[in-house]
């Protein structure tokens, strides 16, 4: 899982790709980097209607997960294709976000405080084993 804070530059309406499966493409503009960056992500089945409330300009926060497939075309040439699938969408500063200093601001694999037991080290010295 993975997630983003930019500004929504483009919402498409929802396309019916087959009769079981729908999707809707948006675009979603970071600024965090020293580029801005324009990224496309798309919602499937009930996850396109997360986007009916969403407008150009604002900014949101959108969780998603990265697919990759592959593919064999009729000629037997294999190519690699990438999806960005979103799943929730927040509006800016309702979620936790990422940090203002970007992705690598965050803490990934966060080390826990030692819980407090009421242990003293004397007591260390009592084990039963």
């Amino acid at each position: 899982m993975f997630k983003i804070t930019g500004t929504v530059k483009v919402v498409n309406s929802t396309v019916q790709v087959s009769e079981k499966f729908s999707k809707r493409e948006f675009v979603l503009t970071d600024n965090s980097g020293p580029y801005e960056q324009h990224i496309s992500f798309q919602a499937t089945q009930d996850k396109c209607a997360m986007l009916d409330n969403v407008s150009v300009g604002e900014q949101i926060e959108v969780s998603f997960n990265l697919k990759g497939r592959e593919w064999t075309s009729p000629q037997g040439e294999v190519k690699y294709f990438n999806t960005i699938e979103a799943w929730r969408i927040e509006k800016a500063g309702q979620g936790q976000g990422i940090p203002q200093g970007g992705p690598a601001a965050m803490a990934l694999d966060p080390i826990p405080a030692p819980a407090a037991t009421g242990i003293t080290s004397e007591d260390d010295d009592d084990l039963p084993f």
